[in-house]
């Protein structure tokens, strides 16, 4: 079944039965970009998403995984062999919130890795998603200085998921061309409902960044029901007709992940 709604930012891999999540999306027209926090659980995903056409299965690193020891200099190792072939990568990036202080040199480290061995190894149509916590400003420096902002025939299309920079750094990312996936608790507050006024709607997606928590028991409907919530929010905030709006922010996704 053709997508009616796509979810550019969930974790199957973290529900507690993802097997039935993809099920049930693929027979309510779900689309979902399933994105990785450990590499080592990419395999498993890949082949799930290779039985169901709605599905598209990123390879990451979670920065949390990172600093909290889960993975390391093997699994880093990982993803950026598995990213040099894979076009779909997430969730990566930074995490400068306070309860990561000290870890900032790693992690900026692995970041600028990885953007290194994208440059290295380009490929038409690839994606990347990233986590940036009190660092989108270093992610774009990281971006720009790999030349992965520049306009070009395999330039990646860059998502910013959840977006909580400073409006300066909007501006910059939105100057830059990047694209925003956007969720419920992102529109949930001012800064959030306001940064979204100004991201132009050809630049708009939207996510759930489900589950909240680990091994949640989550259904498909859940997410489609969170994404349709978070469109109707965005209707209003743009002043348009829903429909017109729902439609731009789907050709959007399946522009993007090939899903048609």
């Amino acid at each position: 079944m053709e997508p009616r709604l796509i979810d550019a930012h969930c974790h199957l891999d973290l529900m507690a039965y993802p097997n039935t999540v993809a099920d049930e999306a693929a027979a309510i027209g779900l689309g979902v970009f399933d994105c990785g926090v450990d590499p080592r659980d990419f395999a498993a995903a890949k082949k799930r998403a290779s039985r169901y056409p709605n599905i598209i299965a990123g390879v990451g690193l979670h920065p949390w995984w990172l600093v909290d020891g889960r993975c390391g200099t093997a699994e880093v190792d990982l993803l950026c062999k598995l990213a040099s072939r894979e076009c779909f990568i997430s969730e990566v990036g930074l995490d400068f919130s306070p309860r990561f202080t000290g870890t900032e040199g790693m992690q900026t480290q692995v970041f600028e890795r990885l953007c290194q061995t994208l440059s290295q190894r380009p490929l038409p149509d690839r994606v990347l998603s990233i986590h940036a916590v009190r660092a989108a400003g270093i992610a774009l420096d990281t971006l720009k200085s790999h030349e992965l902002l520049t306009p070009s025939p395999n330039s990646p299309a860059i998502i910013f998921h959840w977006f909580s920079g400073t409006s300066d750094e909007l501006i910059r990312a939105r100057n830059a061309g990047c694209y925003f996936s956007v969720n419920e608790r992102m529109l949930a507050s001012k800064r959030g409902r306001e940064y979204v006024r100004q991201i132009p709607l050809d630049r708009l997606l939207l996510e759930t960044d489900a589950p909240a928590e680990a091994n949640t028991e989550t259904s498909a409907r859940q997410l489609a029901d969170s994404l349709t919530r978070a469109s109707k929010v965005i209707t209003q905030l743009k002043t348009r007709d829903a429909g017109s709006i729902e439609s731009i922010i789907l050709e959007n996704s399946r522009s993007i992940f090939g899903l048609c």
